[in-house]
Parts: structure tokens; C-alpha cells; sequence
């Protein structure tokens, strides 16, 4: 059975679990919702979906300088405790985002993040790269993959975690989620660097 961009993002909606992980659930379950709930929660992947309306008011700030001091991140990671902001795992989640921060330098922290204007932009750029003569529904699946990656291109969340490519840093975050037991949610990122325009930040 294909497993459509649809049925990815309603179990990630339902789960709160990253992209790999539900694509994973869904063709082992071939495409039965139910049954792909039930493994990404044997794999302890759905907790995160419980706590989502939970409050990470903790936290720590994460940094990062690389080689002579010509790259420089800051990462803010949060938590619902400050037992968790002071957890091993927890610090050292935030310190590989920092690290990654720095090599994949992403510009908005989440999907949600991304001015309208600049998804726009990007879907006609995508629109004028296809044959307007294929199915409408061809196109939007086009359009689609295209969207995502430039998501994962450009997004931290979404970004391939650069030391294994397998895994995408929400994956991480909600890896930590299950092992903790808590929620652990960026809440801001800051990347210089020197000789470089652009500085990516959500200060």
C-alpha cells in the first residue's frame, strides 16, 4: 500500500512522533492508523502527542564556537522541570543541536515559523518547474515533495541530523521525550558567523 503524505501527517498530528518514525509505523502497519499508533507507542515514540499541551517553561542555553571562533551558536532547549534541565540527556540533546546548528546553519526553527510570503514564493517557484499539462494531482504531489524539501533544506526542525542522516532533529527531540518523560521543545537559536551577511536567528 502507498503511504501518502496525508496519512503521514495525520498520524504525526495524532502522536506528536517526527517524520521517519510515523512513515516507518504506517508501512510496517500498511497503512492502518490504529495499528501504526500502536507500534510508534510500543517504540515509546507517541508520548510526545500526550504532552504537547504541557508547559516547558525550564531549560538551558546551549552554546557552541567553532574552530577559531568564526562560527558561533547559541540554543535555547526547554523542559517542563528544572530536574530535567539539569538531566544528562537533556544537556547533551542541547548541545548536539547546537553543533548541528552551526554545520546546517537553518533558517526558521519550525514550519510554522515561515512567513506566508516566503512559502508562497517557494510554491510557484516549485509551479513554474513543472509541465502544466500533467494531472492537477500530479502536480500537487510535485509541489508537495518539492515543499518538503525545502523544509528540510531550510528548517530546523525538519533538517537531517548532520551525524546520522537517518533522523531528523524533531526525531531527536521526541527521542528525548520518551526517554524523559517530559516535553523538550527549542524555543530559540542563534547562529553568527563571520564574513557572512546572513545571521540566522529567532532572538
Amino acid at each position: 500500500m502507498e503511504i501518502t503524505l496525508d496519512m503521514i501527517k495525520t498520524l504525526r498530528s495524532r502522536t506528536g512522533a517526527g517524520f521517519t518514525i510515523v512513515k516507518e509505523a504506517l508501512e510496517v502497519s500498511q497503512g492502518d492508523m490504529e495499528k501504526a499508533i500502536v507500534y510508534l507507542r510500543e517504540k515509546g515514540m507517541a508520548k510526545g502527542a500526550k504532552r504537547a499541551d504541557r508547559s516547558a517553561s525550564n531549560g538551558c542555553i546551549a552554546s557552541y564556537i567553532h574552530g577559531e571562533g568564526s562560527i558561533g551558536v547559541l540554543v535555547e532547549l526547554n523542559s517542563e522541570t528544572d530536574f530535567t534541565a539539569r538531566n544528562d540527556t537533556f544537556k547533551t540533546l542541547a548541545k548536539e543541536i547546537a553543533l548541528h546548528v552551526a554545520a546546517s546553519a537553518p533558517e526558521y526553527l519550525s514550519i510554522e515559523t515561515i512567513p506566508a510570503e516566503i512559502i508562497e514564493r517557494e510554491k510557484e517557484i516549485a509551479m513554474k518547474e513543472i509541465d502544466p499539462k500533467k494531472p492537477q494531482e500530479i502536480i500537487e504531489k510535485i509541489v508537495a515533495g518539492k515543499m518538503q524539501k525545502f523544509y528540510e533544506d531550510n528548517v530546523l526542525l525538519e533538517q537531517r541530523f548532520f551525524k546520522d542522516d537517518t533522523k531528523k532533529i524533531k526525531d531527536l527531540i521526541n527521542e528525548a521525550v520518551a526517554a524523559i518523560g517530559e516535553k523538550i521543545e527549542v524555543g530559540r537559536y542563534c547562529r553568527f558567523q563571520l564574513a557572512k551577511q546572513a545571521i540566522y536567528s529567532t532572538l
